[in-house]
């Protein structure tokens, strides 16, 4: 099994990245576990202080529980991965079963933040994006899915996502193989990692990368 960190900050464009890797790989081959399913469940908490959550920080993370499902997959043990819903600031009841896979990716703001889930990862990979096209990414995304306001997203922007970014985000950048400035724009990119899955993936079979 090859485990494959994706990190970046938030609007960076590494979901992109993800789905074209899963792209390049035989159908069923991959298994993506995003670092977003794995906030920390708030049942005892009030409404009030569910929304004064500072999600871009570390301690948001069940980190816990996230090293304890990675390991079970390498394992070859199934996994019933939580999910999470940002209107309601809290896990939902409902899980996901993730199958073991030979390739897993672990996607989120925080990927290589951890030392014992990097120390993990095959493979790590930072995904870096200008600040202000990482901006107007948050502003389209969570004006739609989040139903935010754009003058919320912007305050938010400058108050939270930008200092955590400087503070937790960015530095990872520093323990990554491969930087991808970019994001899902950089087909180079992309095509350096395509390479590096055709050595993992069944003889004969060349990754694929779409535009």
């Amino acid at each position: 099994m090859t485990i494959i960190g994706i990190a970046g900050g938030t609007g960076s464009g590494k979901t992109t990245v993800v789905k074209k890797l899963v792209a390049a790989l035989p159908p069923h081959h991959v298994a993506v576990v995003p670092l977003d399913s794995y906030y920390n469940d708030t049942t005892g908490m009030t409404d009030e202080e569910r929304r004064a959550i500072n999600f871009d920080h570390p301690d948001a993370f069940d980190w816990k529980l996230l090293i304890k499902q990675i390991n079970e997959l390498r394992n070859g043990k199934a996994i019933e991965q939580p999910t999470y819903s940002y209107l309601m600031c809290n896990r939902l009841q409902e899980t996901v079963r993730v199958e073991p896979k030979p390739v897993i990716i672990i996607e989120g703001i925080m990927t290589l933040l951890n030392r014992r889930l990097r120390e993990m990862m095959d493979l790590k990979i930072y995904v870096d994006t200008d600040d202000d096209e990482r901006l107007i990414r948050n502003i389209q995304r969570d004006v739609v899915e989040r139903g935010r306001t754009v003058e919320m997203v912007i305050d938010r922007y400058l108050k939270v996502l930008k200092p955590m970014h400087e503070q937790f985000i960015e530095p990872t950048k520093k323990y990554a193989d491969i930087i991808i400035p970019q994001g899902g724009e950089n087909l180079t990119g992309i095509g350096i990692l395509c390479k590096y899955i055709e050595g993992i993936v069944p003889q004969g079979y060349e990754a694929r990368i779409t535009d």
